[in-house]
């Protein structure tokens, strides 16, 4: 059974494992149905990705303890493209991102994903956390999200004064309740749960005494609806939605689709490792895993999936060992839709909007960023701005212009170069000492150096501390040489050095490398004589 993570599956295993997809499934389940609400689609597509995430990908993931499904960090991205394209196309986006992930992982990607600076990803998932909360919370209490993250925001202060006064005999005032009590229960739990209940997900207390509150008071507001059957909630796409696949837009979103989710998979998967002791992540093939997986959703038109951390912390603290509780959780979903769809129905969606404005808190992480502020201004400003490029645009024009931030910062450390002359009037000879990087950013500082040197004068450069020096800085000592000769000037800068540390396989003459003379051995002295 080494697809399932060890050799042999003892009692012992399969109990604990049996437990850990227990408290998998009572996570994900409210998740599952809060995100296709925050995503503004039917319950069931929520549903759907979720048994997708447990019954495919976790028998294929590279990292054999992360638990898949509808991820709220993707919630902003699918409600803009479902506004944006419609329902109907939503299911070509997520297989074209699908395929792009498989093609990824089998070009071996999956380490470039993480390659990009901590502070944008934070800020990427901050932002995604300002926008989850600023369009739940509308959510909360029976109202409807506006149109962009900034309205959202702004127009909070309305929903409370409907949740505070209600007018018309509205009931905002009620499904408010829920939500609150929904909250405040899930804070509460975590504070106090007693040992022996700590398998039980705080999400789960939340809903249930939301839910139990409304039933025993026969609150009008707005509760789940899930499909009677499993086929019917399937969006399948529409024959005539095939041309889509040459639509230059639609390749866009599933190109940002793909990238998103494979770096917040990815970036799970990193979490996950740092949780227990024991083998590590395949990226590549977790890349793979995935892709699959989303091409599975994307034919029955359901929701993205991704590695998410809660469920995957949740699977890791439960016991599991092996990948057979994320298989599980699966089928828990796919038998709580197909046998229990009743019970879902009793559940409000203020309550299940309540638990993303509760998730888009903790994404913004006030904590960390504190920490980010006193480690480094810079990595703090950096961060900010993509947030504040997520809210005020779109979510990817706020990662490229995070990432071009990035991108500047580290131009401008890789422009850092010192230089400390050293000049000797009696010898009349100059010492130029370089510290840092060499390269065409630095190449202004070292012309009006060189263009300082006295006529007549020898100058020698020590490179001893330099990491790195590029062609450019090396052709402008070489013009220098050549234009300073009738001037009686000389130039020490070690080319040998040079060419044996950044020019070995290219032409010598490049460097002005000239080949040391080669003392023959004694047996070609001996053939010689011969």
């Amino acid at each position: 059974m080494r697809w399932l993570g060890t050799r042999e599956l003892s009692g012992a295993t399969v109990a604990r494992e049996f437990m850990a997809s227990v408290v998998v499934f009572l996570v994900a389940l409210p998740l599952c149905l809060g995100i296709a609400l925050a995503s503004g689609v039917p319950a069931g597509l929520g549903l759907i990705s979720g048994i997708v995430g447990g019954l495919v990908v976790g028998l294929m993931a590279g990292c054999r303890l992360q638990v898949s499904g509808p991820a709220a960090g993707l919630a902003v991205i699918v409600w803009e493209l479902v506004q944006t394209h419609g329902l109907a196309t939503l299911g070509i986006i997520v297989l074209l991102a699908g395929a792009l992930q498989i093609a990824a992982g089998a070009l071996k990607l999956g380490q470039w994903f993480r390659a990009v600076s901590p502070a944008v990803v934070r800020g990427m998932l901050a932002g995604i956390g300002v926008l989850l909360l600023g369009s739940q919370f509308h959510v909360m209490v029976d109202d409807k999200p506006r149109g962009s993250g900034v309205d959202n925001l702004l127009t909070i202060p309305q929903s409370v004064t409907k949740a505070i006064f209600p007018l018309d005999g509205s009931t905002h005032h009620m499904a408010a309740l829920a939500g609150i009590v929904t909250i405040v229960a899930m804070v509460v739990w975590d504070l106090v749960r007693p040992e022996k209940l700590k398998m039980v997900p705080a999400p789960l207390v939340g809903v249930t005494l939301a839910a139990v509150m409304a039933a025993v008071f026969g609150f009008d507001i707005l509760f789940v609806t899930v499909p009677a059957d499993l086929g019917s909630a399937m969006n399948w796409i529409p024959l005539d939605q095939w041309e889509s696949f040459v639509d230059p837009t639609i390749l866009l979103a599933a190109v940002t689709l793909a990238a998103v989710a494979s770096a917040e998979t990815l970036l799970c998967a990193t979490a996950v490792d740092a949780l227990h002791d024991g083998p590590r992540t395949d990226y590549d093939q977790e890349l793979y895993s995935q892709g699959i997986g989303n091409m599975i959703c994307g034919v029955f038109g359901g929701l993205p999936i991704t590695g998410v951390i809660v469920r995957s912390s949740a699977n890791v603290e439960a016991g599991a060992r092996t990948r057979l509780s994320a298989v599980w959780h699966g089928a828990w979903l796919l038998l709580f839709v197909a046998a229990l769809p009743f019970v879902l129905e009793l559940i409000p969606t203020a309550s299940l909007a309540a638990i993303l404005v509760f998730t888009g808190y903790k994404l913004v992480n006030p904590k960390a960023v504190l920490e980010m502020w006193r480690f480094s201004r810079v990595e703090a400003l950096i961060f900010g701005a993509t947030v504040v490029a997520i809210v005020a645009t779109n979510l990817l024009t706020g990662i490229l212009i995070g990432i071009g931030i990035a991108l500047v910062r580290l131009a401008i450390r890789l422009a850092r170069l010192e230089v400390d002359v050293e000049r000797d009037d009696e010898s009349r000879s100059m010492v130029l000492h370089l510290k840092g990087t060499a390269t065409f950013l630095t190449l202004p500082r070292l012309v009006r150096v060189l263009e300082a040197v006295p006529a007549g004068y020898a100058l020698r450069v020590e490179l001893d501390r330099v990491g790195y020096i590029d062609h450019a800085c090396i052709e402008l000592f070489q013009s220098w040489e050549r234009s300073r000769v009738s001037q009686g000037n000389t130039l020490e800068l070690g080319w040998d050095e040079l060419f044996h540390r950044y020019a070995k396989g290219h032409d010598p003459a490049t460097l002005r490398f000239v080949p040391q003379v080669r003392e023959p051995d004694d047996s070609e002295e001996e053939k010689a004589a011969a």
